[in-house]
């Protein structure tokens, strides 16, 4: 079903991500397009895998998708199981579908004892992240996008083009499900998709390079930030001192975020407040971010802040 050089061109993506041998290897499989390619593309070219579809709930037509996904795996011998999320809560459904989606593989994939998971993300889609998270201002990380690999997730074809996927299904003679949520305005990246039908001057596979290297670069400043703070954050208890001031800022920035999350592994600060907190650090003035009292000065000191006083009244 899958031509040699299709073929050749898979093993050799799939190898530059993860070690040889691989183990058993899971499928993300919606029974879009893309997925399509990537259960024919795994199939040729790999001898243990199992696939999954995940049913979110939110169209009528999915649980019918996902039994399609199901016959189709079941003509190919794939082993194949289809995972049925909860109620979803009130809110963002596209972020909970996101949340949610992963939660589930993962357990499914504990469970199958697979090594990896391959996801179908591909140079297109890898455009549309690039541009929405340059939108929102976005630092090196966001501008990474889609990561070729996180922690057990792993995305073979973010350097093939969507046509390219399209056009192995299609030879295959399969009908690919079309999910019309791609399409509808009201979404973000569907905006953006259908503002980059119309701008195909861009090269989205260029731009899976540049994220490639962007992901490269925030890896490299992960590396040096935890270098950094070895040498230089001094550990007490329930107490930090590091010495900062004469770093460039996104050192800065990022060993202030260590700093919090050494204290308190919870701490999550949003962009806006680390850029207030590292303004009054340097300034030697005084704050308080995520349950962490923070002073600046020639050293920084980090230590959980006081409970707030409580005023009694004599009646």
């Amino acid at each position: 079903m899958i031509d040699a050089a299709a073929a050749k061109r898979f093993t050799r993506d799939l190898a530059a991500l993860l070690p040889n041998p691989m183990g058993r290897i899971g499928l993300a499989i919606s029974g879009g397009p893309d997925s399509l390619a990537l259960l024919l593309l795994a199939k040729a070219n790999l001898p243990d895998i199992v696939a999954a579809t995940v049913d979110h709930g939110l169209r009528p037509e999915a649980a019918d998708e996902a039994r399609f996904v199901g016959k189709i795996c079941a003509d190919l011998g794939v082993d194949h199981s289809i995972l049925t999320l909860a109620d979803r809560p009130v809110g963002n459904p596209s972020s909970w579908a996101r949340q949610a989606r992963y939660h589930a593989l993962d357990d499914w994939g504990t469970a199958k004892k697979i090594s990896w998971l391959l996801t179908a993300h591909h140079a297109d889609d890898q455009l549309e992240t690039l541009l929405m998270r340059l939108n929102r201002g976005s630092g090196v990380a966001g501008l990474a996008g889609i990561r070729a690999q996180n922690k057990t997730v792993a995305r073979p074809l973010l350097n093939w083009r969507k046509a390219e996927l399209e056009a192995l299904v299609a030879q295959a003679g399969l009908l690919a499900v079309d999910d019309p949520s791609n399409r509808d305005a009201r979404y973000d990246r569907a905006r953006m998709r259908a503002a980059l039908s119309k701008a195909d001057w861009l090269d989205p596979v260029a731009a899976a390079r540049s994220a490639s290297a962007l992901a490269s670069a925030d890896a490299a400043l992960d590396w040096t930030t935890q270098q950094l703070f070895d040498q230089r954050a001094e550990m007490g208890t329930d107490r930090i001192t590091l010495a900062a001031g004469d770093l460039p800022y996104e050192l800065q920035r990022r060993l202030l975020i260590a700093c919090l999350q050494a204290l308190n592994p919870a701490a999550a600060p949003r962009d806006d407040e680390v850029m207030r907190l590292l303004a009054s650090l340097n300034t030697g003035q005084t704050a308080t971010l995520a349950g962490i009292k923070c002073s600046g000065g020639a050293q920084w000191t980090f230590q959980p802040a006081p409970p707030p006083r409580t005023i009694s009244r004599n009646s």
